[in-house]
């Protein structure tokens, strides 16, 4: 009986005893991180207090200050919300991120919004766009896309449709300057960044045709250069290489041009549209070439 209380004594004992170091290795460590903490030397940092998009103008409840060792402290950034009120974003900041100067429009630029994100030498204008236009709603700001147009020219009566612009920075989807998610967003305006130049396209293409809007991937930054697709070349598209070049060439020197759909022609397998068949009339011969 006796025997038992002991062991049970010591192993309480034990316990208490291990409780107890744990404890105060504890305190100790605590103390030694206070006193690191406490030895570096720190220099305050103005930080976003949440997501802060383009073109806002910056205020000083969006700002908070702490302290950050001063050896790791990024150059270009702020150690004080006074300095930043006023300023506008020119790029995003995430919360919680350093705002650096980088990342701010010229101090002379008080204003916010799309006025602000304009890079030197370039306009911003605005496209009437619907669904299609608009790729489904799936164009954000800060998206890149071409500019494609259909008109009819003047020395022909057929339509003609020719990329004209690419790779153009979209600055604001309708009245906003950054849409957030992924979700489809239907807008009636879109506002490209554009040279002078560019600017005197869109408009004429706006005004004299129809426009589409393509989106680009972020990495894809080459030029497409292409001569732009007519009635004719898309209705030789999968017709076989040799049979669309003769057409072309001579469809240019016929004097006479009748189109006439035969159920009783085959046209080849590769073939689009089977069964149609261009008779080209010169003099009195007859040459027929079928799709």
């Amino acid at each position: 009986m006796w025997k038992h209380k002991s062991f049970i004594l010591l192993g309480t004992a034990i316990v208490i005893a291990l409780v107890t170091t744990v404890l105060i290795v504890r305190v100790l460590q605590k103390k030694a991180l206070v006193k690191e903490r406490a030895s570096i030397e720190t220099q305050p940092i103005a930080l976003a207090m949440a997501d802060l998009s383009w073109g806002t103008s910056l205020t000083k409840d969006m700002i908070k200050v702490v302290p950050f060792p001063k050896d790791y402290v990024p150059p270009g950034c702020f150690s004080s919300a006074e300095g930043l009120a006023g300023r506008v974003l020119v790029y995003p900041v995430k919360m919680n991120e350093p705002i650096f100067e980088s990342r701010l429009a010229p101090q002379t630029v008080q204003v916010g919004g799309v006025a602000a994100l304009i890079s030197p030498k370039k306009r911003a204008v605005g496209v009437k766009v619907d669904k299609v236009i608009g790729v489904s709603g799936f164009i954000h700001a800060g998206n890149r896309v071409d500019v494609l147009v259909t008109l009819t020219t003047v020395k022909s009566s057929d339509p003609v449709t020719k990329i004209v612009l690419e790779n153009i920075l979209v600055l604001a989807v309708g009245p906003d300057v950054e849409k957030k998610g992924k979700e489809p967003t239907p807008v009636d305006v879109i506002t490209l960044e554009v040279t002078p130049v560019e600017a005197e396209k869109l408009a004429l293409s706006a005004s004299e045709g129809k426009i589409q809007l393509a989106l680009r991937n972020f990495n894809d930054t080459e030029d497409a250069f292409t001569r732009g697709m007519t009635i004719p070349t898309l209705l030789a598209s999968y017709s076989g290489g040799s049979v669309e070049r003769k057409t072309v060439a001579t469809s240019r020197t016929t004097k006479g041009l009748k189109t006439s759909s035969s159920p009783s022609v085959t046209a080849p397998s590769s073939a689009r549209y089977s069964g149609m068949v261009v008779e080209l009339v010169k003099g009195t011969k007859l040459e027929k070439v079928t799709f």
